[in-house]
This record gives C-alpha cells, structure tokens and sequence, in this order.
C-alpha cells in the first residue's frame, strides 16, 4: 500500500508541478574563436554547463535577470539581460591569463549568497580548513563538531549517513556513518561545491533524506594553456599553517592533465584561557588527472589520496566514573599541558584512496555517461594504552567498487534523465588489535534505477519529477558477548542467525535485504520578474547503517560506548519545502520554510555511564521513534558599488512524538551577519565584520541520570548533568585582503583575516567535546595565494 501510494504521488506530481520559464540558448566560444566546452551558465535559481562544442540551454523566468558565464582562464560574463520569450543569445569570452579561479557564479562578495552554491575563490579561502568549515558558509548548513578537526555538515537537522556527499562525480564510501568522522577529502581539490535537493538528488541515491553535497573539480579550458597556483596558510592557534599547490596543463586538441598536493601542520588548540591538550592534526593530500575531450565523446582517469593523522582531545578521555561526573558536571578540562605539536593517543588516523575511470558519448538519443570507481578506506583509532601504545583499538578496511550508466536525453522542451547503479563493499576489521570489534566483518551490495523528467509547461510554469528504486543487502559476521545478547533480548529474537559458540561470545551472521522506492516532485512559479516561488515534496527511504546495527563497544575517536540494535528498521521520511526568491535592483531576498515527518527515525542518545578497563564512558544507544522537524532559512543580501550586506537565519525544530521530547543534537536558533567594504582601485581592496550569533538551544531532551561517586571513599548518588545544552554565544569575525601584480603574468593575493576576534568564552551545543571543554579561541590566518 505504500509503494502504491508513493506511485501516485509521483504521478500527480507529473501532472501538478509547474516551473515557470523561457529557454535561453546559445554558443559559447573565445575571443579566438574557439569553443568553450563545459563552460558554466547561472541565471535566476538555474544552473548549466555547456556540451563540448559549447551550445548550452538554460530555464530563465521572464523579465530581467541576471546572467553569469565563467571558464576558467577567461574573463567571467556578468550582465543583466531582459528575456520574454525563448532567445538564442551567443557569447564571446575573452581570455585572462592571470585569472585562475572557475567560477559557477560569482564570488560571494559580489553577488547573491542566498544561493546553494560555493565558488572556487570562496573554496580557496578554507584552503586550510576542512569541507565541514566550508560547507557552513550554504545557508541552513551547521557543523557537528567532535573537537577542532573533525567536522561534519548538518542540513536541516540531519547528519552523517543522512547527508550524502559526492566527491568528483563519486559517491564518497569512507566511514561516513560516524558522527566523529569526518570527510575524506582534500578542500583544496574542489572547484565547486553545491547543495542539491528534489528530483536531481536521485541520480546519487534514494538515502540522501538530508540532501546531497556535490564536489566539482575545476574545469580545464581547451586551449593551449599551462598555468598553477600555490596557496599557504599561517595560523596562530595551533601554531601552524598549511601549503597547498596546483599545476594545470590544457591543449586545444583535446588532452588536459592536473596534479595537486597539500599539506598541513597544527599543534594545540587554544582555548581563551587554556591550552586543548593533545588537538593538533597533519594532513598530506595529492590527486592527479589525466583527461580527453574529443568531438561528441571523452574520457578521463583520476586518483586522488588523503591522509590525516587527528588528535583527540586528552580531557575527553577520563579513568574513572568519578572524574567523569567531575568533568561534566564541572564543565573544566581535566587535563592541560603545555602546547605540543605532538599527536599522540587518543588519536585517528585515516587513509582514503579514491580512483575513478569515466567516458562519455553524445549519441542521437542524448549523452550516455559511464563509469567505474574504486575506494580504499584505511581508519585507525588509537586508545590510551599502559602498554603497546603504538597498535591501534579500531582498525577497519573498507574497500567499495561502483559503476554508473547514466543517459541525459532532450526532446524538445522535456529533459529526461536515467540510469543504474551497482555497488559491491567489503568492510574488513583488523583482529590483532586485541580489542573486541566495535564493526565487524561485512559484505554489501547495492542495485539502483532511477529517472528524472522536467517539462517546460508555459511562460510562467516548468515541471519536474522523478523516482528510484534501491535494494541493498549486508551479510556480516558479527560476536557477540553472551551477557550483552541477552540484555539486549536477542535470545528470543535472533538465535536462529547463532552459528557458533566462543566461551563468553556468540558467533552470528546477521543478513538483512532492504527493498527501498523514492520519489521526488516540484514546482517553480514566476510571480513577477523579480518574485519566484520554489516548492518540492519528496519521499525516500534510508536503511540503517552498520554502526546503528551492530555497534557494541568503545568508539575510541568518540570517547564513548556506542550500542547498536538488530531491531532497527529503515527509515522513511515524507517532506516538504519551499522558497520564495525576491530579487530586484541592489536586493535579493530569500525565505525557504521546510517539514519533515520521519517514520522510524533512527536516535543516538545518551543513556548512562559505563566503567571498562579503559576507563569511564557515556553510553550512547540507538533507537527508534516517529519524528517531525521544521524550520526555516532565510537571507538577505544588499549590494552597492563598494559596500555590501549580507544577512542569514536559520532555525530547525525537531520533536520525538512517540515521547513528545525535543530531538537530541539540534542547531539552535543561529543569525549571521556581515558587513564589506571594497575597492577595485585599490588592489581589490576589501575588509569586512561578521558576526555569528548562535542562541541557546531551550529545546532538549532531558536524557540526565544517576550515577555513584566515590567522595572520600565512599559511592554518593549524584546527578549527572549530561543533557542541558551550554549557553547561546556571540562571535565577531574581520576579514580583509587585497591583489597584487607579480612575476610576469603572475598575481599575488593577500588576505589577513581574525576569527573570534573578542577572544569569546564559548561551547558550542553541536560539539561532542563540550562536556569538556570551550571552543577555540581568538585565530589570526595569513593567507598568500599565487596564481601563475
């Protein structure tokens, strides 16, 4: 009965969704008359690249708008032009030989920020941050945070296995179920980064119920052409910086090659009035690309590889249930030494290998994409050890093989877009680390299909719909301690999948198939010429993960007791959402409302504390309830010849309703705001204020309990205060830079940006480490990035 109903929601939304546009058509070339092939067009809220003998089609909402072409080495197209029918408009580039930087749309300075996509000047800015910081900068974006280095995007409330992220066309597979594991990717690699939602979604999955994070390299222009570029990074927290370098190679007939390496060097954190023991981090990243664009056909092969060796905070890990209640209850560090770039335990290490062969062809039906990837993920988690220090407490092989068929046809004002997917990996958990597993062996395999179609209806309205279907089936070996099977009730619900008997544990084989259909439906509609109304409805399913399945242990990198369930089901969620764009002269303002009703939402949440020979842990476990989250994004963004104003908010609302209990780990209330000054006349002089505010989050759930404390010698019942969120803050921010002519046609650009300028106490609600510890304080960055 489901499957039919979200058939028939599909269907209506075929016939009911509307999108209300003209076509803008056309070439693009350069000033030597050669074509520009994957050049990028934005206008209104539309994206487009142009095939590889440079025509384009592009949706565009009657009346003005304005319009963006960028290839890199070419100087960009910004110009407002006027549409009230469809217009066939063909564009010249000129070249800029200094000019490095592939652009989807403008620098944020200069142009709507509103929009969900981040350019490669923004990208270059957090050359020595992580994906995570960058992707804060999307409206409705946060960051779960598990210490200074490890960094997650939250959409909407939703994290982790919820919030899909594809790097270079790749679905990235690298143990990205953990809240305390960050992406595997090397920021400095991205040419672009956006955030997708509603039908374009299910290309990549039927899962992603949070939304999709896309990671595009940089075009190659082709042309003659050889060019690079070199940024490096100082800091003062941390004590450290980071280099990252760049060579490209283009040629008119077709062959493109890139190579780049990075990395970074921190020690200590440094809190406002104490110093982050053991939280400094190395990274040594490197990709290579060798690639072909021919007439109507192409192919590429890259690799790319990321290691980074992170330390965890030492306060985190505590030796005794009483310390532990002490630190939580107290809200100081229990250990601070002094600084050190020294990483030692608790410490991850990780290593991801990514390597991908890809070949397209334009044929008389459309252009057929195909193409196979390979992922290595090596993930080392290192405990505090009396003895053998160096061998690592977790250490798990994730080796994944993907192949894709994708097919994107046009027939007259109908795009139609379709495709498969399989998917083949192998988890493989290291058993001489001489701890019990906390993921243990597993074999899963993926099989999809999906399609997208949108239709140009009238001069006001477009369609657009799609649907996918995904099965997926694990097969693990799993052990189990007796004591903790019949806690769990296991005995009387899964002894059938016992296949062997250990002294104190159980060997089993857990197999689970998981049949899964999404769909995805929108509509867009042109009020007027400067008003545009956005909505999209969507189901999806996502299966549980291994680590919500068969967790049963100390996470090291968390420094916590994860527990798994059996019991758990997918999950399934029914949303809604809906944008009002109002842009008009120097203005451009947008509100973007959302809901969600989540059946089976799976929940990790605190239940108590546990002492093991490693020490005193919290114990978090996985759940099930039925939830419901809402909330809203808004911006505003004003631009004038030198000054610009840009202003965002978000809030998100999420409520158990099996308890009627506020949802665990939800961003409070958040509003950020900056001013800029800029100067073309001035070596593109710019400086600017930004102001971060977040509120304190009043909507939690109360998940305290009872523990004894030993005090002098004796145990006491005594509260622990794990559930009550710290308080909202207020952070100032300055940025500044400015651009100067080098060697030959080379370019200098200096920027001198403080973070947490009023050097602000703080714990923010969405850092695991808060029990421990405040936030980093006051950062002075030097930036000097080469373009040659």
């Amino acid at each position: 009965m489901r499957y039919f109903l979200m058939l028939a929601f599909l269907l209506w939304g075929g016939h009911a969704t509307l999108y209300a546009q003209h076509v803008l058509y056309g070439k693009i070339t350069g000033n030597n008359n050669e074509v520009l092939g994957g050049s990028h067009i934005h206008i209104a809220e539309n994206f487009a690249s142009a095939d590889p003998d440079g025509n384009y089609s592009v949706s565009v909402p009657r009346g003005w708008n304005r319009l963006y072409v960028s290839f890199l080495g070419y100087k960009q197209v910004d110009t407002l032009i006027q549409v009230t029918s469809d217009t066939e408009l063909n564009l010249m580039l000129k070249q800029e030989v200094s000019a490095l930087a592939e652009v989807v749309i403008t620098d944020q300075t200069n142009v709507p920020v509103v929009a969900r996509e981040l350019t490669r000047k923004t990208v270059e800015q957090f050359s020595s941050a992580s994906i995570g910081d960058l992707l804060r900068e999307i409206p409705g974006v946060s960051s779960l945070r598990s210490g200074t280095a490890v960094v997650k995007p939250i959409i909407h409330g939703l994290h982790s296995s919820r919030v899909v992220i594809v790097n270079n066309n790749v679905r990235m597979e690298d143990h990205q179920w953990g809240a305390e594991h960050a992406p595997n990717i090397d920021v400095n690699s991205a040419g672009s980064v956006s955030l997708v939602k509603g039908a374009e979604a299910l290309r990549y999955g039927g899962d992603a119920i949070g939304g999709i994070v896309i990671i595009e390299p940089q075009n190659i222009p082709l042309r003659d052409t050889l060019y690079g570029q070199t940024i490096l990074n100082g800091a003062t927290n941390g004590r450290g910086g980071s280099i990252s370098s760049s060579i490209t190679k283009g040629t008119k007939s077709g062959w493109q090659y890139r190579a780049l390496g990075t990395y970074k060097h921190f020690g200590d954190r440094e809190a406002p009035d104490y110093v982050l023991s053991n939280t400094g981090n190395r990274e040594l990243n490197a990709m290579a690309n060798i690639g072909f664009r021919g007439d109507g056909f192409g192919f590429s092969a890259d690799y790319s590889f990321y290691s980074a060796n992170i330390a965890i905070l030492r306060a985190s890990h505590i030796g005794n249930i009483s310390d532990l209640v002490s630190a939580i209850n107290n809200e100081s560090p229990s250990v601070v030494n002094p600084f050190s770039y020294e990483i030692d335990a608790p410490r991850q290490q990780v290593a991801h290998h990514l390597a991908k062969l890809a070949y397209y062809r334009q044929m008389p039906i459309g252009k057929l994409s195909l193409q196979y990837a390979f992922q290595y993920n090596n993930r080392q988690e290192f405990d505090i050890r009396r003895t053998e220090s160096g061998k690592p407490s977790l250490d798990l092989d994730l080796s994944t093989h993907s192949v894709n068929a994708d097919m994107d046809s046009k027939f007259g004002r109908i795009s139609v877009t379709y495709g498969i997917s399989a998917q083949y990996q192998n988890n493989t958990p290291n058993p001489q680390t001489g701890v019990r597993r906390l993921i243990p062996d597993y074999n899963k395999y993926d099989v999809g299909a999906y399609a997208t179609v949108k239709k140009q209806v009238d001069d006001k309205i477009r369609l657009e719909a799609g649907a996918r279907y995904d099965f997926s089936r694990i097969d693990a070996i799993k052990y189990y301690l007796k004591s903790r099977w019949e806690t769990n009730g296991y005995n009387a619900d899964f002894n059938e999948i016992i296949t062997g008997d250990f002294g104190t544990q159980w060997r089993t084989n857990p197999i689970f198939n998981y049949h899964n259909l999404s769909a995805s439906t929108g509509l867009t509609y042109s009020v007027s010429d400067a008003t545009q109304w956005i909505t999209n409805a969507s189901i999806a399913s996502r299966n549980p993960n291994p680590s919500e399945l068969f967790s049963d242990g100390l996470h090291h990198a968390s420094g916590q007791i994860e527990l798994g369930d059996l019991r758990l089901e997918k999950e399934v969620v029914y949303k809604i959402s809906t944008l009002a764009n109002f842009e008009k002269d120097t203005w451009q303002i947008q509100v973007n409302p959302f809901f969600s009703y989540i059946d089976d939402f799976i929940i990790d949440a605190p239940t108590g504390i546990e002492q093991s020979i490693r020490g005193a842990f919290p114990v978090w476990e996985y759940m099930q309830a039925p939830v419901r989250i809402f909330g809203i994004d808004a911006g505003a963004v004003y631009t004038a010849q030198n000054f610009g104003y840009k202003s965002d908010l978000s809030y998100v609302n999420g409520t158990n309703l099996e308890t009627d209990m506020p949802l665990i780990s939800m961003p409070p209330l958040q509003w950020k705001n900056s001013v800029t000054y800029r100067n073309e006349n001035w070596h593109q002089f710019s400086a600017g204020i930004r102001s971060e505010a977040a509120f304190f989050q009043s909507r939690y759930p109360d998940n305290d309990f009872i523990a004894d404390v030993s005090i002098d010698g004796q145990p006491v019942r005594t509260n622990v205060n794990i559930s009550r969120p710290p308080a909202g803050y207020h952070l100032f921010h300055f940025n500044s830079s400015m651009e100067f002519g080098g060697f030959a046609n080379s370019t200098v650009h200096v920027a001198f940006n403080i973070h947490n300028v009023m050097n602000t106490n703080y714990r923010d609600y969405l850092n695991r480490n808060r029990y421990y510890s405040d936030d980093i304080g006051r950062n002075f960055t030097l930036q000097i990035k080469i373009n040659y």
